[in-house]
């Protein structure tokens, strides 16, 4: 970083060596996994650049955005409306979930068998290690699973301004419904939050904002279809994950730009790997910050990614809210119907995410699958044989993984890639 922000980080409650601690071991993994990549694009200079002041000069912005009565909302999950936040003068950054943290005080509060994703989400509020979660005004929580939803109930405690989302779980009239009374409710919290009436103008801007956002991240994706893939999957993935922390402005203006470049790579035939290497599509949990073990191990062992269909990728990306309506309800109408597509296997039956598996891969020229599961995520561990069985059926080999955060099983997991790569070839 290019300056010291301690003084920052103390204001705010941070516990200051256990926040170095954490920041040296994300600053030695960035490099030794990112910049030691060769035949990056130039763009990704910008993303480096916000990576290295994810929690400097990003949490200074957003401090200045409190200092001048903005709110600031943290969420754990693509189902939280950001363009509602928007609209009512919020700004809405995702939740530090990546990363092992605290992990033996965290397992006095919740059994050693919750995921990963969870129990980080707990060992940075123990920790006091994450500015975004320090410096929010209201913190959203969902339902998407029996983990996150009893959790809350401890967590609660432990914020000053919990907000829990109940969201549907059958994709059914009475399950969209629950989804639009949520949406409304929502809203009305984060009125009462930042004292904004959302106005249909309001909303509107908000929509378009975060369409572009999601338009052009969802233009990276399809340049990934070509062959040399002109980006890493480790990069793509970083675009991916800063979605959910920069500014929307900005990071639309980044991605475009770094796009542009991208299709001169691939008009020239130029990839980050070269052409016929093995293509794999990464499907299953989100992969927040800092966790890149999976691609790393896949991107150095002979293949690239060249999909995630993850809520961290394709599946918080795909859809965008139409923009016809002029009225709030209008528009209320078309949130509920884009964030209604979003097909988490919270839901039951699910057979809308298996087909959008199958598109992926054939749209990406995906030559096989991973099935990503974090260990104890009941929700897509159980999705995965019935995935992995049907993508067999069709041709498509998969691989099944169920791993955490830790490093451990990185010996055995390469292992098992490289053998599915060989089997790919």
């Amino acid at each position: 970083m290019a300056e010291d922000y301690r003084l920052m980080w103390q204001e705010m409650g941070l516990d200051l060596e256990a926040h170095d601690a954490l920041l040296g071991v994300l600053g030695q993994a960035y490099e030794d996994i990112y910049l030691a990549q060769k035949n990056r694009p130039e763009g990704m200079a910008y993303f480096d650049f916000v990576m290295s002041e994810v929690h400097g000069l990003r949490i200074r912005e957003l401090l200045d955005e409190k200092k001048a009565g903005r709110k600031i909302i943290g969420s754990y999950c693509v189902f939280v409306p950001e363009e509602i936040a928007l609209a009512a003068n919020a700004t809405l950054v995702g939740l530090c979930s990546g990363a092992d943290f605290a992990t033996e005080e965290v397992e006095k509060l919740l059994p050693r068998n919750t995921c990963a994703l969870i129990k980080s989400s707990f060992g940075f509020k123990i920790g006091k290690v994450c500015p975004y979660l320090e410096g929010a005004d209201m913190v959203v929580g969902e339902n998407t699973c029996d983990g996150k939803k009893k959790a809350y109930e401890t967590l609660g405690n432990m914020v000053d301004n919990l907000y829990v989302m109940d969201l549907p779980q059958v994709k059914s009239e009475n399950g969209r419904a629950l989804l639009k009374a949520e949406f409304y409710r929502f809203m009305e919290a984060v009125e009462e939050l930042t004292g904004v009436t959302v106005t249909a103008e309001s909303l509107k801007q908000g929509i378009q904002t975060v369409n572009a956002k999601r338009a052009a991240i969802h233009r990276l994706s399809l340049l990934r279809q070509a062959d040399p893939a002109p980006i890493s999957g480790l990069d793509a993935l970083l675009a991916n994950q800063v979605f959910f922390y920069d500014n929307p402005a900005r990071f639309t203006e980044s991605v475009n730009k770094i796009c542009d470049e991208l299709e001169q790579r691939v008009e020239a035939g130029q990839g980050a790997f070269p052409k016929r290497t093995p293509r794999i599509l990464v499907s299953g949990c989100p992969q927040a910050v800092p966790n890149w073990k999976l691609p790393m191990i896949v991107e150095t062992s002979g293949a690239v990614i060249v999909g995630e269909e993850s809520c961290v990728g394709e599946r918080g990306t795909r859809n965008l809210t139409g923009e016809s309506g002029t009225t709030v309800d209008e528009m209320m109408e078309s949130l509920v119907d884009r964030y209604f597509k979003v097909d988490c296997a919270v839901f039951t039956p699910n057979s809308d995410r298996l087909d959008h598996i199958k598109e992926m891969a054939a749209a990406y020229k995906a030559e096989g699958v991973i099935h990503y599961g974090l260990q104890f995520c009941q929700p897509y561990i159980m999705e995965s044989i019935p995935v992995e069985n049907a993508l067999e059926e069709d041709g498509i080999p998969c691989l099944r993984i169920d791993t955490d955060y830790s490093l451990e099983d990185a010996g055995q997991l390469k292992t098992r890639v490289e053998a599915f790569i060989e089997q790919l070839r």
